[in-house]
């Protein structure tokens, strides 16, 4: 598969206007509403497609397929996250005025982390075809996983002062005890004058900048995506060996997570069976690359084409979608 040097070119133009435009949408710390968050949602699922298009003319069906395997498979592996977001925001305490400013940082961090991995990962599998298996055997391992943590009912709270980041920025960092509006650092004076003026007592180290609560809640949902990219990049790298495929469907589904929380959050009682979806896909997409790999290490001639695995992944989400609103109502 050849792919255009312009397609890198376009893939930026795209991120970076798309980031423009949240960026002036979203510079008003305001709590977003469901509408607001619907409409956002496809704002950025329009961008991906746009994308996809652009691919289609210019790399052919083959690439545009396994873009949009890559994007929706990378979106729905980041609903886990997004509930974990969740919870690190209420142990947090913070206010839906400020979390899409900290989500909104955090997929910078979220943009870079996923460039070492493609980078890591896309070599790795131009070493051998044993790569691939070694890949199929990570997402099997991961389906696996997820199909067992979905049967344990007991849900525990979990406590993010144990959290690694939790204790990498106390040992590093003054932490004030308080939020000060959307700020991530204050400077010392300020810290002390609004300790004296409010009688708050906290650690204070020998630093010009004092970072928040905020700036702390921001570094344990960063850490936790890098958690769980161990998880979601090696089954989207394993559905197409292009670093700007993978890469490209890794971000566009990122960028849209800001909007995606807010719908999740609005309608997590709705989605019970979404992840029964997700863990097939990953089982199809585990068979898909085994099969791949045995192509050309053992002359099986079993390959999966990538427009039929596009149809299987959309077919697999839809019935996961509709069981979820059937089932949701019945229950009503």
């Amino acid at each position: 598969m050849v792919i255009p040097s312009a397609v890198y070119v376009v893939f930026i133009i795209l991120v970076l206007i798309a980031f423009i435009v949240d960026y002036l949408g979203h510079c008003q710390d305001k709590a977003i509403n469901l509408k607001s968050a619907v409409i956002w949602t496809f704002f950025w699922v329009l961008i991906a497609f746009l994308f996809a298009f652009y691919l289609y003319k210019v790399a052919g069906a083959e690439a545009a397929s396994l873009f949009i395997q890559g994007y929706l498979l990378e979106k729905m592996l980041s609903v886990d996250n997004l509930f974990v977001m969740m919870a690190i925001f209420s142990w947090f305490k913070i206010p839906d005025i400020y979390r899409h400013r900290v989500l909104y940082f955090g997929i910078v961090g979220a943009m870079v982390f996923r460039l070492i991995f493609v980078v890591i990962g896309a070599s790795l599998l131009l070493l051998s075809e044993w790569v691939e298996i070694l890949f199929a055997a990570l997402v099997f391992y991961t389906a696996v996983i997820m199909l067992r943590s979905g049967s344990d009912d007991d849900e525990e709270i979990q406590d993010y002062s144990d959290h690694l980041a939790y204790k990498l920025v106390y040992k590093y960092f003054s932490v004030f005890p308080k939020l000060v509006g959307h700020s991530f650092f204050i400077n010392k004076q300020h810290a002390l004058e609004i300790a004296e003026r409010e009688k708050l007592n906290f650690n204070l180290k020998n630093h010009f900048l004092i970072c928040t609560p905020l700036f702390l809640c921001l570094c344990v949902i960063e850490i936790s995506d890098v958690m769980f990219a161990f998880d979601s990049v090696p089954a989207v790298i394993a559905v197409s060996k292009e670093p700007v495929i993978i890469y490209s469907a890794m971000i566009f589904a990122i960028l849209g997570l800001r909007s995606l929380y807010f719908v999740v959050e609005s309608l997590k009682d709705y989605l019970v069976h979404l992840e029964k979806a997700v863990i097939a896909i990953l089982f199809f997409i585990a068979i898909k690359i085994f099969f791949n790999a045995a192509s050309h290490l053992f002359g099986w001639n079993m390959t999966i084409s990538a427009s039929l695995s596009l149809v299987i992944v959309v077919a697999l989400l839809l019935i996961g979608t509709i069981f979820s609103i059937v089932l949701n109502a019945k229950n009503v």
